[in-house]
């Protein structure tokens, strides 16, 4: 099971940086979730997989008793997932803006401090 995550993962960043290198803004946006989502599931895959363990202590016990999660990466996953979401949100408003000034979202158009020679 770890290969095929790492595979996925390795997909994921390539799709992420052919996205982020596309020279359109909502495709770098996209780029973006994507490398959130590899980064996520690094985490996830480097606390280690434990099929049918949950994070949990038995009633009583002092401690665990058998084999369990880990519940630490999934607490950070949670956690980017949550600070992921408002970053999308953010920078969509923030293309959104651009487009609405600007009135385009190629990166390569955009060009308000260094606006192009008049020929």
């Amino acid at each position: 099971m770890e290969q095929l995550l790492s595979v996925l993962i390795g997909a994921l960043v390539a799709g992420s940086v052919f996205l982020m290198l596309a020279g359109h803004l909502l495709r770098f946006l996209f780029g973006l979730i994507l490398l959130s989502n590899a980064a996520n599931l690094t985490i996830f895959l480097a606390g280690g997989l434990t099929p049918g363990a949950p994070p949990l202590i038995s009633e009583g016990a002092e401690g665990p008793t058998g084999t369990v999660a880990n519940a630490l990466p999934q607490a950070l996953v949670l956690t980017a997932i949550v600070i992921g979401f408002g970053l999308f949100a953010f920078a969509l408003i923030l293309a959104f803006r651009a487009y609405q000034t600007l009135g385009t979202l190629d990166t390569d158009a955009m060009r308000v401090a260094e606006p192009e020679e008049a020929q």
